[in-house]
């Protein structure tokens, strides 16, 4: 509570001032219970430009290494972590997953919001990447509905291997609710479970305007470390594609509202 109360005083004003974040779609988030949101990752900022656009407190988990950070670089790095509602998580070793989404379904089992990116990494070329299913087991198992969430500008805030992001507007748009209650007790069903994941991704899809692509962003960045193109230089189909072979929605790719006034998260 008390990092959420220094971010909240100290850091949300320095950084509103930075991104003078526009949202729409905000009263698709419930007032209250538990929900997950389920948001496209572009860059390190995400995690911090969205709480900024909330009156809720979210929650996300984070990799262990950012808590445990010496000297008063790491002391920093650890407290605004917690000041932005991570939770530690070893994200090594075979029950990776599973402490993550135990993790999760605790935040939503006490009825709070629970932020998580189903491409698992940021994308590395700004396109919506292939979503684990990891979103979809946690929100059949805790019965909740899922926000789809477009953060709009992070990257060109915060290209990759970028440590200080540039001031600049940026956008976050939330979508409509989506509900899974009839797949209860389904959690388990890997057909399923694509099925509700594509559907998320295409729901990101439709309120981004990014173009998609039916790789995990990792696989991709592996092959991009490797020296390697990471489509094996087979050309993209023009026309794109979308989650689970649906038709590409006809969208552009959301821009700040004209009056900035109306618009601004202040």
């Amino acid at each position: 509570m008390f990092y959420w109360l220094m971010k909240r005083i100290l850091a949300g004003p320095l950084l509103r001032g930075m991104f003078r974040p526009w949202v729409r779609g905000l009263d698709n988030v419930p007032a209250q219970g538990g929900a997950i949101l389920a948001s496209n990752h572009l860059a390190v900022i995400d995690s911090f430009v969205l709480p900024l656009v909330l009156s809720r407190k979210i929650r996300f988990i984070g990799k262990a290494e950012y808590f445990t950070g010496t000297g008063i670089k790491g002391r920093l790095k650890a407290g605004f972590f917690r000041g932005v509602g991570t939770i530690p998580v070893d994200r090594g070793g075979g029950k990776a997953s599973e402490a993550a989404l135990r993790t999760g379904l605790g935040v939503l089992d006490s009825g709070n919001l629970f932020g998580i990116y189903p491409e698992g990494t940021r994308s590395p070329d700004g396109r919506l990447y292939r979503g684990k299913t990891g979103v979809a087991r946690m929100a059949l198992e805790a019965g909740v509905p899922v926000i789809p969430v477009a953060m709009i500008g992070t990257n060109l805030a915060q290209p990759i291997g970028t440590v200080i992001p540039k001031p600049m507007r940026l956008g976050v748009v939330f979508g409509e609710p989506l509900d899974f209650s009839r797949y209860q007790g389904m959690e388990n069903d890997r057909f399923i479970l694509r099925s509700v994941t594509d559907e998320i991704m295409y729901a990101l899809l439709s309120i981004s305007g990014q173009e998609y692509v039916d790789m995990y962003a990792a696989t991709a960045k592996a092959r991009i470390a490797a020296g390697k193109d990471p489509f094996n230089g087979a050309p993209l189909d023009p026309a794109g594609a979308a989650p689970g072979g649906r038709e590409v929605p006809d969208v552009q790719p959301p821009v700040p509202p004209q009056d900035e006034d109306d618009a601004s998260v202040g």
